[in-house]
């Protein structure tokens, strides 16, 4: 498979939690993709920080160990973006914005999330570029590069 076809996607923190704290069903293929290179996953400093902090939250229960192997899993099947720049769209959701900002500043063509205030911008994203999707167990490769 060639590097031009495999489609980039920035995911939001509560997919990062699906994916790698709660193993959850609904994103295993998904996870899959990213782990396999059929997906190029892409993060800011900001979203990774943001990872780090929630990750870190006592509600999770999560020693400094289990937070480093959680944060090296994620970090180890996805790329850094070299810079990242305002999005053309505002997020209603100040502390969602870093999300859209990463996904146009990497011109990625997804970004994956169960956020209300970033799905409400669907339509104005795809119109410039961008899917704003939640995910799905029914996600595939091949329908996430369509």
């Amino acid at each position: 498979m060639s590097a031009a076809r495999v489609a980039s996607l920035v995911l939001d923190t509560n997919v990062l939690l699906d994916l790698w704290l709660f193993d959850d069903p609904s994103v295993r293929t998904l996870r899959q993709a990213i782990e396999g290179g059929r997906l190029r996953a892409l993060r800011s400093d900001e979203c990774d920080a943001e990872f780090a902090e929630v990750l870190g939250r006592a509600q999770f229960g999560l020693d400094a160990p289990a937070r480093r192997r959680m944060l090296a899993r994620w970090t180890a099947c996805s790329e850094p973006i070299a810079a990242v720049a305002p999005a053309p769209l505002a997020c209603a959701d100040a502390d969602d914005q870093k999300f859209l900002d990463a996904a146009f500043s990497a011109g990625a063509a997804l970004l994956l999330t169960r956020d209300k205030a970033l799905l409400r911008l669907g339509r104005r994203a795809e119109a410039i570029g961008l899917r704003i999707r939640k995910p799905d167990p029914a996600m595939t490769y091949d329908r996430l590069c369509r």
